[in-house]
């Protein structure tokens, strides 16, 4: 009978640890993700949420600071919303004009009528849709396979 609840005790302290194992890997916090437009109007109500959020980048705005390793800019959406953006970190590769940026962080200054400011913790580009593909209901297959002949002949 001692065997069996050595057993039982061994096998409980170790999906014990398993548990706590999976808990320590699993990030603390997930980002409420919002549209700009949501997030710039209701700037208080999300102050100490982690937010996902993403718009168009404005080249104009880009202010790279090498020496601090920190970067500002502005966001906006197609409805005319603006944000401005602080992150601490090396600047994207693509940073540019018509860019899509994803930022993951938290609103700072939200309070006491003062513009907020989004502090980003991670910042990614998304290529706009001129990297995307042709409309499917115009493609000839065709007129394809004669365009790859001719490039492959031009070799």
């Amino acid at each position: 009978m001692k065997k069996n609840r050595l057993i039982l005790l061994a096998g409980f302290i170790i999906a014990l640890g398993v548990v706590v194992i999976l808990m320590a890997a699993t990030p603390g916090t997930t980002a409420i993700e919002l549209k700009l437009k949501d997030l710039v109007t209701n700037q208080e109500k999300f102050e100490d949420d982690y937010i996902t959020v993403e718009g168009f980048l404005v080249e104009e705005s880009i202010q790279w600071d090498a020496d601090k390793i920190e970067l500002k800019f502005d966001v906006n959406d197609e409805k005319g919303s603006l944000m401005h953006v602080t992150y601490e970190g090396t600047k994207p590769d693509n940073f540019s004009e018509g860019v899509i940026v994803i930022l993951q962080g938290n609103i700072k200054d939200a309070k006491n009528g003062k513009e907020a400011n989004f502090v980003a913790e991670k910042v990614q580009t998304r290529c706009p849709s001129k990297y995307e593909g042709a409309d499917m209901e115009n493609y000839d297959p065709k007129e394809h396979k004669q365009y790859i002949d001719n490039k492959l002949e031009e070799k």
